[in-house]
Order: C-alpha cells, then structure tokens, then sequence
C-alpha cells in the first residue's frame, strides 16, 4: 500500500473547489432575467367558429387537390405506359409482317424449285422412255407416248390444283389476319372511347364539387348551406 500525498490531494481539492465558485458565480451572472410584455389581444379580429370554418374548408380543399394531383399523375402514367405498349405492339407487327413476308418468299421459292426439279424428272423420264422405245419389241407401240404425255398432264393438273388450294388456304390466313387486326383496332378504340367519356364525366363533377366548395367559401354562402354546416358542427368545431 502506498499512503496518499496529502499536499496533492489538498491542492487538487482547493482547485476544484475554485472552479465550482467560478461556475456558481457565472450562473448568477448569466441567469435569464424576467420578461415583461405589454397586454394585448390575440388570436386577430375574427371569430373562433368562422375561423374553424375557414380551416375546414382550406383542409377539404386541399386534401382534394392532392387527390387530383395523384388522378393525374396515374392518368399521366397510365397513357405513358399505354403509349409503350403501342410503340412495343407496332414494333412486334412489324417483325411478324417481316417474317411472314420471309416465310413467303421461302415459300415460293421452295415451290418454284420443287416445280422445275418435277419438269426436269418427267422430261428425263420421257427422253428415257423414248429412248428406250424402239428395243422394247418388234411391233411398235404408241402406247407409252401418250400414257407417258397422259400421266404429265394429270400430274400438272394436281399441282395446278394443290396451288390454287395453296393460295386459296393463304389468302384466308390474310383474311383472317386482317380481320383480327380490325378487331383489335376496334376493341382499342372503344376503350379509348370509353375512358375519355370517363375522364370527361369525372372532370365534370369534381368541377361541381369545387363550384359548390366556392359557393360556400363565399359570403353568405354558409348560411344558405346552413344544413351542412350544423350537421358536421357538433364534430368539426367543438372543442
């Protein structure tokens, strides 16, 4: 154990004890002196009741203009988002006329190569028969020119009709194609239709809504709606 040093503790006590009268005395000179105000009336020159009104009224009217700020900025949204979707739908019909206009010419182009590989096999087939004709046997035969010149034709008769049935069968995709498209620009327009006669209703009676909050705020205008104004008077301005 080591014994304190009493000349430090005593030094260090004295030291805290002058620090200690220097903030008493600082707090003494510091301390907030008393107000003194003339009396006068507050509160302005209007009544309490027409003042609650007042504050009523500003509050309705501002909690329905945030309502048709947050109507606007969705309707805003909303034709943002439908104009994307136009854009996007042009974009994609676009690209189907593309590849079915691709898919067309790959088609005829199949067709025209199918047609002339099928004219250059029935004309070798020919040459080879003709050729082949005169070592058949002793007694010449015409048959097989024109079942040869037969089968040609009624061959040429089916493709012509698998074409016709071809294009037939393409001119209904078009058809209908085009129908559906028709719909879709119809079904569009009459929603189109639809919310502009909602948006237009609905204009209309939010501008009566503020054309009656108007009548109201004006002089006299609470006293001719006094039926109102009583029935929310017991809630809205008792205190």
């Amino acid at each position: 154990m080591i014994a304190p040093n009493e000349s430090r503790r005593n030094h260090i006590q004295r030291i805290a004890e002058q620090e200690l009268a220097n903030l008493e005395k600082w707090k003494e000179q510091n301390r907030a002196k008393p107000v003194h105000l003339v009396p006068r009336r507050l509160g302005g020159s209007l009544p309490e009741t027409e003042v609650r009104q007042k504050q009523q009224l500003q509050l309705m009217q501002s909690k329905y203009q945030q309502k048709l700020k947050r109507e606007e900025s969705v309707r805003i949204k909303k034709e943002a988002e439908e104009a994307e979707f136009q854009k996007m739908k042009a974009i994609q019909r676009e690209k189907s006329n593309k590849l079915e206009e691709k898919k067309r010419f790959q088609e005829n182009l199949r067709r025209e190569t199918f047609r002339e590989h099928h004219q250059n096999k029935t004309t070798e087939f020919l040459s080879r028969l003709n050729s082949e004709l005169p070592n058949n046997s002793a007694c010449p035969t015409a048959l097989p020119g024109p079942r040869s010149s037969t089968w040609a034709r009624s061959q040429a008769y089916k493709d012509s009709l698998k074409e016709e049935e071809n294009q037939k069968l393409q001119k209904m995709k078009e058809e209908q194609r085009w129908k559906s498209e028709l719909l879709k620009l119809k079904q569009q327009q009459q929603e189109e239709e639809r919310a502009r006669i909602h948006r237009i209703e609905q204009r209309r009676v939010n501008n009566a809504f503020l054309d009656r909050l108007q009548r109201r705020s004006q002089p006299g205008g609470l006293q001719q709606s006094g039926g109102y104004w009583n029935m929310n008077s017991g809630n809205s301005w008792g205190i």
